[in-house]
């Protein structure tokens, strides 16, 4: 397992490599100059050549690339270009709002979609399975955003069960997970709906096995031969989507941040778009970058200790 999670990690290295690289050109490509756009138009030349010689905008290309890496190496994300301030602190306090949320709404997704696949999965072609499979369908089909508005259209302003807008005070613990609820539920449904159709259909695959039905002939317990027997061979397909499941979320947080109007790197990365903040864009795009790597090493490593066979 050590040799098998090193290679893995040695494999994500380049990756990441690779994909910081494509997000540094990317972001100088942008049309507009990121100098003017936060003097504002009336700003003098002098002034946007002062600026672009203050964040390094007038050294060719590799040498800025250089620049990157090191301050990158060390940890420097850099100021940004609006206010000045430090982007390691502006990470450091919107990123556990995102990784609370992301985090939540992943546990939410599949401490109820796997319940909801195997119940489906035994009940097969019952009442409840048409139901569960019309729910299932139904959750599959309504974005994240729109739920998420529907939900605190009801339970924030109608019902006013939990707050609507925010995310709550740092330092209360009880706050930030009542601010919590409601975005957790519109990330969390949606992935619930993914997970139940998954486990479903991976159960239905596995229930007709002769394993099984030599399982239920030495007389076993039907949740340990649903447990052992079908369940834990149908775990590859989930992890699997649970990976991709992951990685969505870090990225549906974007949207849901702003509709929740809750603190983030999604509000973060939309705020440096709309401000041109060039330096803001690339620091949490590597923020995300790491993140997606990171879920995949992890789903690779579960792999290994799902299906040993993967390890070879």
């Amino acid at each position: 397992m050590f040799r098998y999670a090193t290679r893995r990690l040695l494999s994500s290295l380049p990756v990441f490599f690779c994909v910081i690289t494509i997000v540094f050109f990317v972001v100088r490509v942008l049309p507009g100059d990121p100098a003017q756009a936060a003097l504002g138009d009336y700003a003098s030349r002098e002034a946007v050549e002062a600026l672009r010689t203050q964040l390094g905008l007038d050294a060719p290309l590799p040498v800025q690339y250089a620049r990157f890496l090191g301050d990158l190496a060390h940890g420097d994300l850099g100021t940004s270009m609006i206010n000045g301030a430090s982007i390691r602190d502006s990470v450091a306090y919107n990123l556990p709002f995102t990784l609370q949320l992301a985090i939540a709404a992943l546990v939410l997704g599949i401490v109820l979609g796997v319940p909801i696949g195997v119940y489906s999965a035994v009940h097969h072609d019952r009442p409840s399975d048409h139901l569960l499979r019309l729910a299932s369908l139904t959750g599959l089909s309504v974005p994240a955003f729109f739920l998420g508005v529907l939900i605190m259209l009801l339970f924030g302003v109608q019902l006013r069960w939990f707050p609507a807008i925010g995310g709550g005070d740092p330092d209360q613990l009880q706050d930030r997970l009542t601010y919590l609820v409601l975005p957790t539920l519109s990330l969390g449904l949606v992935m619930t709906a993914s997970v139940a159709h998954v486990t479903r259909s991976a159960m239905l695959g596995a229930l007709p096995q002769e394993y099984v039905r030599t399982a239920r002939a030495k007389g076993l317990r039907e949740h340990l031969v649903l447990t052992m027997y079908v369940l834990r061979p149908a775990l590859l397909p989930i992890v699997s989507l649970t990976g991709i499941w992951a990685v969505a979320l870090v990225g549906d947080s974007v949207t849901t941040e702003v509709v929740f109007a809750r603190p983030g790197l999604g509000r973060m990365i939309v705020g440096a778009i709309l401000q041109r903040d060039y330096t803001a864009l690339q620091s949490v795009m590597v923020i995300y970058t790491l993140f997606v790597v990171g879920i995949n090493l992890v789903t690779d490593l579960a792999y290994g200790i799902v299906d040993p066979r993967t390890r070879s």
